[in-house]
């Protein structure tokens, strides 16, 4: 079964005040730390391993991952 797109808004209240850039890692750290449900960390773990240079870069990259699961 396809995992359900998550809503990028979810993960933003989730890394608020993170600095960036930031790698993948750090950013699951971060969202667990910021209230992420198993659904956010979930997503985030599927993101790339990478560096992400703002939070538009973020959810940029988790729409990505929405549209591939469709």
């Amino acid at each position: 079964m396809a995992q359900q797109p998550i809503n990028p808004v979810q993960v933003e209240k989730c890394i608020k005040g993170l600095d960036f850039p930031a790698d993948k890692q750090e950013v699951i750290e971060y969202a667990n730390q910021h209230g992420a449900t198993n659904e956010i960390r979930q997503a985030l773990q599927s993101l790339p391993e990478r560096s992400f240079d703002s939070p538009v870069g973020l959810t940029k990259a988790i729409g990505e991952m929405n549209r591939s699961q469709r």
